[in-house]
């Protein structure tokens, strides 16, 4: 199957995120890291000493889950249980800041906030982890207020139940969740920790990783053969629509409890650090499902993901520009919609990125076009190429223009390396897009003055710059044309 995730895709699916509510049920941890250098081993014992230099904290467990899906722009609800100490209260904080809604996190202070700190030697070389926690069963009564959530009427798109077994997703409690989203006709994704995993019956999917399959199911898996068996068979236990295996680098098994599986390859990444590659891979599954993707669409998304954060140091989220990215990168379709263009351009800045903008109808590509795009792309780091649509192209050059269609134009644009991404517009300058897109350079061919060039004044103004390039002479699409007309009627 052709990988489904182009840019158009991606901004397909994006478009409906804003307006999802999903709410995250689970366990929830604050990770701490602290790192430096480790230059020696102590004379006390044979560990290595670390000379620390910083230290940061991150969501952990559901709570990474939760961020996930805020990162990728939905709304999220988040419920779960934290101790009354100074733990918990930097993890409300570190929530607060990612705009997860917290009204449903308890406070018990009967146990601690499970919290783990990992010491790291240079940037993501982990030594050691010490872990605060207790796992016995959260009482009932900090349970009532997420059920009560789950039969309020208000909007409510999914459902995440993340268990990492700390005493909150039990049996009752997972129980009534799946009733309540099923009557609600709510899609449930369970990230599962149990080996039983009739514990979660009747969820939509469940997300085990493989070695929580083999654990499952008592027994070594070797090829996807045995895999699909093996998550087929608990899919039928647990009367759940479908188990969607995490593979590491081998990617995702998306097996359903009835039809074909599907295998997702891996992206190909430097891997840093796998902590929370499972909670990112959850959280965008449950977030393609919340608005209408199917489940092969849904694996795509959370491979692609996956594939991103585990290129990052400590527990991390995904935002949509990098998705945007990644997909352009790993398709090559480069035809961006408006739609979404500003996480693209967020992401790429985040980046540190130059960004390059210019502008054109491109018929019949020539070599003074290409020279034109390359000298562009060398004055930054990103080029984005506005492109005139046909309507646009038509009013400016004649009823008989363009000589190609608009979707032609842009991917043949795309399949220059120097472009990084191409934007069709329809009116009759690009000056909207040059708005959009803010660029830090403004390039346009030497046959124009730099007070004639439109966006100029937007450009200055907010710091950039236009750049002007000479073109490659008696190079232009109406001259291509002639010659070729002149041949044909001889």
């Amino acid at each position: 199957m052709a990988d489904p995730l182009t840019a158009a895709a991606i901004a397909q699916l994006l478009d409906g995120v804003s307006d999802v509510t999903a709410l995250v049920v689970g366990d929830l941890m604050l990770d701490d890291y602290l790192a430096g250098e480790a230059p020696r081993i102590s004379p006390e014992a044979p560990v290595p000493i670390v000379l620390a230099q910083r230290s940061f904290h991150r969501a952990g467990g559901a709570a990474n889950v939760a961020c996930g899906l805020a990162a990728l722009g939905a709304r999220v609800e988040l419920a779960g249980v934290i101790g009354d100490d100074a733990a918990g209260a930097t993890l409300l904080a570190t929530l607060a800041a990612a705009n997860v809604d917290t009204r449903l996190v308890a406070r018990d202070a009967e146990r601690p906030t499970t919290r783990k700190l990992r010491i790291l030697a240079g940037h993501h070389q982990q030594l050691l982890r010490i872990d605060w926690e207790r796992t016995a069963p959260v009482p009932p009564a900090l349970a009532a207020p997420i059920l009560g959530r789950l039969d309020d009427p208000a909007p409510l798109a999914v459902v995440m139940l993340s268990d990492y077994a700390k005493g909150m997703l039990t049996p009752e409690l997972v129980a009534a969740a799946v009733a309540a989203a099923r009557r609600r006709g709510i899609p449930i994704v369970v990230d599962p920790k149990s080996s039983d995993f009739r514990r979660y019956r009747g969820a939509t999917v469940i997300t085990p990783n493989l070695a929580e399959v083999e654990r499952a199911v008592g027994r070594a898996l070797g090829d996807l053969a045995a895999v699909e068996s093996a998550a087929r068979e608990l899919a039928g236990h647990a009367e759940a629509d479908a188990l969607v295996v995490t593979l590491g680098e081998r990617g995702m098994l998306v097996v359903p409890r009835a039809g074909a599986a599907e295998h997702v390859p891996a992206l190909r990444r430097d891997v840093y650090d796998v902590t929370g590659a499972g909670d990112t891979a959850a959280a965008a599954y449950a977030l393609a499902l919340a608005v209408g993707a199917d489940h092969a669409m849904a694996a795509h998304l959370a491979t692609l993901a996956a594939g991103i954060v585990v290129d990052k140091v400590g527990t991390a989220t995904v935002r949509r520009g990098e998705l945007a990215a990644a997909a352009l990168a790993r398709a090559g379709d480069k035809v961006v919609s408006p739609a979404i263009l500003p996480e693209l351009l967020a992401w790429w800045r985040s980046e540190g990125k130059r960004v390059v903008f210019t502008n054109g109808c491109f018929d019949l590509l020539h070599v003074g076009h290409v020279a034109l795009l390359r000298e562009a792309a060398r004055l930054g780091d990103v080029l984005v190429v506005g492109l005139n649509s046909d309507a646009s192209v038509a009013r400016l050059k004649g009823p008989t223009r363009p000589l190609l269609p608009e979707v032609e134009r842009a991917a043949v644009l795309g399949a220059l390396g120097c472009v990084d991404a191409v934007v069709v517009f329809d009116e009759d300058t690009p000056l909207r897009l040059i708005e959009a897109v803010r660029p830090d350079v403004l390039a346009k061919g030497a046959d124009y003055r730099v007070e004639q060039v439109v966006g100029r004044e937007l450009v200055e103004a907010a710091g950039g710059r236009v750049a002007l390039i000479p073109l490659v002479e008696d190079r232009s699409t109406t001259a291509l044309v002639e010659r070729i007309a002149r041949r044909g009627s001889r």
